[in-house]
């Protein structure tokens, strides 16, 4: 007999029981599938942004980079140096130069809708 019909079999007779039967995917490939959707989806939300709309767009993600500075100065915050702690570091000053920048391109939007005097 070939496996796949004693694995249809074997889960046949365990339904027949009462017994669930609960076949899980591979963690990684659902992380992974998750992962590319969300670069498909991200991909078509920033390019369909329309001009008028950029300069809120900045400051949401502001918003979210601030959020993750604090998570991050949590993570960064225990006294002894060991792997997440140097990684919340390394947030810490990735998100910041994120906040910042987003800042200085934010007020150089908003310059460009102002009069000339």
């Amino acid at each position: 007999m070939s496996d796949a019909l004693l694995i249809g079999d074997a889960v046949g007779q365990a339904a027949h029981a009462g017994q669930v039967v609960v076949q899980s995917a591979d963690p990684f490939m659902m992380s992974f599938s998750v992962f590319i959707l969300a670069i498909f989806i991200g991909y078509h939300v920033v390019w369909n942004v329309t001009p008028a709309l950029h300069t809120p767009l900045m400051s949401v993600t502001n918003a979210i980079s601030s959020i993750v500075i604090v998570g991050a100065i949590i993570a960064g915050g225990p006294l002894e140096m060991n792997l997440p702690t140097v990684l919340g570091l390394i947030a810490v000053g990735l998100a910041s130069v994120n906040i910042f920048g987003g800042f200085m391109v934010t007020q150089r939007m908003l310059a460009m809708f102002k009069k000339r005097s």
